[in-house]
């Protein structure tokens, strides 16, 4: 059976204000997020649909707070709190060391990711 674990996943890096861990594990991607910073992911969005993620995502928060943004609310999921996010959301980070896990489809995010990273090095620059 797969597995990963924080210190055994191959993908991911050090973005300055995050440090991503992650590992595909088909057809989910298994991601280990720390913020150092706040960071709120509206910009980073642009070029989305509705300037929203379009990816569910499930997870836990292990440390600090993580705040999902939807059009007419926000949910806010703290330490020992499990998460699902459906489509449509602006993730948060409101608390600067904050640490989650999030299990998201691999194909989804990958698109996802591909419009965060393409706003994403000025920001750590």
């Amino acid at each position: 059976m797969p597995k990963v674990s924080r210190h055994t996943a191959t993908q991911g890096g050090d973005y300055g204000v995050v440090v991503e861990h992650s590992e595909d594990l088909d057809p989910y991607t298994v991601d280990f997020l720390t913020f150092r910073e706040d960071v709120d992911h509206t910009p980073l969005l642009k070029g989305l649909p509705d300037g929203r993620c379009q990816c569910p995502h499930w997870g836990y928060v292990f440390k600090g707070e993580l705040v999902f943004r939807y059009p007419d609310h926000d949910e806010v999921y703290y330490a020992g709190e499990a998460f699902y996010a459906p489509p449509g959301h602006v993730p948060v980070h409101t608390e600067p060391g904050s640490e989650y896990l999030q299990f998201s489809p691999a194909d989804d995010l990958r698109r996802s990711s591909e419009v965060v990273m393409g706003h994403f090095p000025p920001l750590c620059g």
